[in-house]
């Protein structure tokens, strides 16, 4: 470094006028310089200041008393600088300037700048004591001093031009610290002894080795150099340009090389978290640093490269676990083994183990990648793997084993899980990709609801082939009390099925309405009544084991009951009105086929109704509304009867 401030400083001396003074000058300054070629660059100028302070005082010969008037003489390089400048202008203040003044105040100058370029030197390489920092404030000082008057001088004729002008101290001052930078990062690459050992590959040892001495320093100039020097020359963003220029250098030429996986994703995690998140955004840093001046560590083909070869090894991972892991799975159900028993549920490990895993990757990538919505392309494969899960559910129940029964209770569970993590705000899945799982997670909750609910569908069945009768209408048959005596011994081992059951009584209730034929009034107002009273009947029953999610179920029957009920035209209308925008999904369809029940309206005024149900539904479907039902109730039959009456 001692050899490149020599070089640096020579660069100043670069004139037509004076030449051989100069080379006179610099013999002298070099040959010093070389005859203590193995003495630490900060002893330079003290040397060369020793020998001349031994011919001015010889009585002085006491080490310690040197180096305290070096020190204080380094605190004056403010007044020093002053002192030559006021001493330049005398000389050249005269029409013909002294060559021995000139010589004698070029050999000054070249003394202070040394003293100037070792205090900045010594920046970072010096503990940062009171007395330091003293002398780096004033060398700072001096070097405004300088470039001030090199300001000065460009107003005045150029043959009346000192040699040494301009020194352009401040050009120099950026030259020297990007030099400092460049050789400190260099060293901090090659330090094995900086305690990275616990890293796996010396490519990682080397990236964090050159990542903590870039912190380091920025906080050192944050925390103590950037006092020393003035706002406006903006000093913490001058060494974060530079080191950010190294440190970006130093890794595009490893980026360039063939790394393994494990040093990729090291690599893209200093580049897209560790260094502008924990580095540049660290609290004494924040907001200090013009972070979008800097841009990223590599370049936008380097980066793409590194993290296609990442992203597509993360992917191949995924795949591979998640379709093991449902190998596994299917291999212990068709091996006859029941899932295990844990607070009288049956459990499977598959959804909290593959929720685990796709959480790992994303907050792995979280971290690794710089686009966040590439993270989808792991959660995408959560999608693929429900897709197969369903498959292998709706092929485990054909198969009919002994162990069904267990093991569709522990996936019933796991959908449960899965729908959790799907459905979370603060997930990692796009819309679209939360609606496909969801839509997915529907149709295996459905098969697994399906298998236990088929007996209890035959038992509907049954008790709601008396609905509509004479007798039923009489109150004689106490059809849904019979019914939900039966329902009560057939949901006792089965209470997580509450909710899927009653929709299924309430929609096997409605089709049956819907298919009766009801001529008298007197029949339409008393199942009316009825209809309300079994609804209170259900809701009650289900409300009692545990079931008021969906008490809602309970209106529907209420509202159709009402229409049944109204025999005004006008107050059928409006009845119709409020289920359209409370259940969007009744049709016109199903409008005709609750119509058809009121053998009393005329084809006219079935008419204004159906129309003005159509007016007057809500426009913005994402409405707060009742979950779908009626799109469930199938009336193709009243395709023929619409045809008859027709708009």
């Amino acid at each position: 470094m001692i050899w490149v401030l020599v070089l640096m400083m020579r660069g100043f001396l670069l004139s037509s006028r004076g030449q051989q003074r100069r080379v006179c000058v610099w013999g002298e300054v070099a040959g010093g310089i070389r005859s203590r070629e193995s003495a630490p660059s900060n002893c330079l100028v003290t040397e060369l200041k020793e020998a001349e302070m031994r011919e001015r005082a010889p009585g002085l010969s006491c080490a310690e008393d040197e180096l305290d008037r070096e020190e204080q003489e380094d605190q004056e390089l403010e007044e020093i600088s002053r002192r030559l400048i006021i001493q330049e202008e005398q000389i050249f203040s005269h029409n013909s300037p002294s060559e021995v003044d000139e010589d004698q105040l070029l050999i000054d100058f070249e003394a202070l700048k040394m003293k100037i370029w070792m205090a900045i030197h010594n920046t970072l390489t010096s503990s940062s004591s009171s007395g330091q920092l003293d002398v780096l404030r004033s060398a700072v000082a001096s070097i405004q001093q300088q470039e001030a008057q090199d300001q000065r001088w460009t107003c005045r004729p150029d043959n009346r031009l000192p040699v040494w002008r301009p020194l352009n101290c401040v050009s120099t001052h950026n030259t020297l610290l990007q030099n400092m930078v460049a050789s400190r990062l260099t060293k901090a690459a090659e330090d094995e002894l900086s305690g990275t050992d616990s890293l796996s590959s010396p490519m990682k040892r080397q990236v964090c080795r050159m990542g903590k001495r870039v912190k380091d320093d920025l906080l050192t100039v944050a925390r103590t150099v950037m006092d020393c020097y003035p706002p406006h020359m903006d000093i913490l963003n001058v060494y974060a340009g530079f080191y950010h220029q190294r440190f970006s250098a130093q890794l595009t030429e490893l980026a360039a090389s063939a790394l393994g996986i494990d040093d990729c994703s090291y690599l893209l995690f200093w580049v897209n978290d560790c260094y502008p998140q924990t580095v540049l955004k660290h609290e004494d840093l924040d907001g200090k640093i013009k972070t979008a001046c800097l841009g990223s560590l590599l370049q936008h083909n380097h980066l793409e490269r590194l993290e296609e070869q990442y992203l597509s090894h993360k992917e191949d991972q995924v795949k591979l676990w998640l379709r093991t892991a449902l190998k596994k799975e299917e291999d212990s159900w068709l091996s006859g083994n029941t899932p295990e028993l844990i607070d009288t549920y049956y459990f499977s490990p598959l959804a909290a183990d593959v929720i685990q895993v796709i959480n790992s990757f994303v907050i792995e990538l979280h971290h690794v990648i710089r686009d966040q919505s590439k993270t989808q392309r792991i959660t995408a494969h959560l999608e693929s793997f429900l897709h197969s899960y369903e498959t292998s559910i709706k092929e485990f129940v054909r198969r009919n084993q002994g162990n069904t029964d267990s093991v569709i209770k522990a996936h019933l569970v796991c959908e449960q899980q899965f729908r959790k993590y799907v459905t979370d705000p603060t997930g990692s899945l796009s819309e679209q990709q939360q609606r496909r799982c969801l839509d997915t997670l529907s149709a295996l909750r459905d098969c697994g609801y399906r298998y236990f609910t088929c007996t209890i569908h035959g038992l509907l069945k049954v008790f709601y082939s008396h609905l509509w009768t004479y007798v039923w209408l009489d109150g004689e048959l106490p059809v849904v009390d019979s019914m939900l005596t039966s329902l009560s011994r057939q949901l006792m081992d089965l209470t997580d099925l509450n909710a899927a059951c009653r929709e299924d009584m309430v929609l096997q209730y409605v089709k049956r309405m819907m298919k009766t034929k009801m001529k008298k009034r007197e029949q339409q107002v008393g199942g009316a009544q009825r209809m309300k009273e079994d609804a209170q009947k259900i809701n009650d029953f289900f409300k009692d084991g545990g079931c008021s999610a969906s008490s809602w179920l309970g209106n529907v029957l209420c509202s159709v009951a009402e229409v049944l009920r109204l025999q005004d035209p006008g107050s059928v209308q409006l009845e119709l009105v409020c289920l359209a925008r409370t259940f969007p999904d009744l049709s016109d369809a199903h409008v005709s086929a609750l119509l058809s029940l009121k053998t009393g309206l005329s084809a006219a005024e079935v008419h204004a109704i159906r129309r003005s149900v159509e007016e007057n539904r809500l426009l913005d479907v994402s409405t707060d509304h009742s979950p779908p039902f009626f799109s469930k109730v199938k009336v193709n039959w009243i395709n023929n009867k619409i045809n008859q009456i027709r708009l």
